[in-house]
């Protein structure tokens, strides 16, 4: 045989490889059920007909001859109980929620800062506007048509106010 023939056997009996790792098991109706994962929970022992060669050896412990267990000694820790959870899974979990819990205070951070520096800006702002008004220069101001108008002595007043209010609740230092 040629070498890039028995190649491609070698690769076509490795690839059929990867289908010896069946499960096999008859479901409460009696139908027979193949699949590359394993039964559901609710299946008992005794309907599973065939399982993968892979499967660890937690899961499937090998027997001990008694003349074996005998010379040994009692050194070995006692097998991992099974508790559901997968150990690297939580610590993955944990570090998700950790740096998620991170990324909301520095946006809540980010957000105060921004609060802050704006505050600060509107009470540079009003107080501006406060030294203007209080100067007793004449003001203009455009009205809703377009046209410049002269602000009156009640109009200041109400300038005035805003500009106390906004200094009142902004510039708390």
């Amino acid at each position: 045989m040629k070498p890039h023939k028995l190649l491609l056997l070698a690769l076509a009996c490795t690839w059929a490889a990867g289908a010896s790792a069946q499960w096999q098991w008859t479901d409460a109706h009696g139908r027979k059920v193949f699949s590359d994962r394993p039964p559901p929970q609710d299946i008992p022992e005794k309907n599973i007909l065939k399982q993968p060669n892979y499967l660890p050896q937690a899961a499937t412990p090998a027997p001990v001859e008694a003349n074996e267990a005998a010379s040994t000694p009692e050194t070995a820790p006692p097998p991992a109980t099974a508790t559901g959870k997968d150990g690297q899974l939580e610590k993955n979990k944990a570090k998700a929620e950790a740096a998620e819990a991170a990324k909301k205070q520095a946006e809540e951070k980010a957000l105060a800062e921004k609060q802050a520096k704006t505050k600060a800006d509107n009470c540079t702002r009003a107080k501006q506007a406060k030294a203007t008004l209080d100067s007793g220069r004449l003001l203009s101001n455009i009205n809703a048509e377009g046209e410049r108008g002269f602000m009156d002595e009640a109009t200041r007043k109400a300038e005035l106010d805003r500009a106390q209010k906004i200094i009142d609740s902004d510039c708390k230092s």
